[in-house]
C-alpha cells in the first residue's frame, strides 16, 4: 500500500526556517518524481517544488525560488523540503505527491493529474 507521512510543520516567525519530511512506504521513492504542493485557506492548490529521479533535476514555483530546497534520501525513502526565509504568504497545508509516470519532473509538474498518490499534509503557519 502506497503511503506518505509528512512531518515537520509548525508555527514559525517570518524569516524563520522549517524542514518538512515526506516518508514514503509501499514503493521505491527513487523510481518516481516527487512533488510538494500546498493549499492555503481560500486559495487553489499550488505546486511548490518537484524533484526527479536524481537530485540535479529540481524545479520550483517562482515564489519560493532561492528560499526553498527540495531534496531526497533514497536510502531512507524520504523526500524533504527545506524552507528558509519564510513569509506569511507561505502559510498553508503542505503535502507531497508521487508522479504516476515520470522519473523526471514533467514540464507541467504543477498539474495535479500527474500524481497518483498524495499525503495528508503538515500545516505550516508563518506569523509573528
Amino acid at each position: 500500500q502506497v503511503q506518505f507521512v509528512e512531518s515537520g510543520g509548525g508555527l514559525v516567525q517570518p524569516g524563520g526556517s522549517l524542514k518538512l519530511s515526506c516518508e514514503a512506504s509501499g514503493f521505491t521513492l527513487g523510481r518516481h518524481a516527487i512533488a510538494w504542493f500546498r493549499r492555503a485557506p481560500g486559495r487553489d492548490q499550488e505546486g511548490v517544488a518537484c524533484i526527479g529521479r536524481t537530485d540535479e533535476s529540481t524545479t520550483y514555483v517562482d515564489s519560493v525560488k532561492g528560499r526553498f530546497t527540495i531534496y531526497r534520501d533514497n536510502e531512507k525513502n524520504t523526500a524533504y523540503l527545506q524552507m528558509n526565509d519564510l513569509k506569511p504568504e507561505d502559510t498553508a497545508l503542505y503535502y507531497c505527491a508521487r508522479d504516476s509516470i515520470f522519473m523526471s519532473c514533467a514540464s507541467n509538474w504543477y498539474a495535479a493529474f500527474n500524481y497518483d498518490h498524495w499525503g495528508q499534509g503538515t500545516q505550516v503557519t508563518v506569523s509573528s
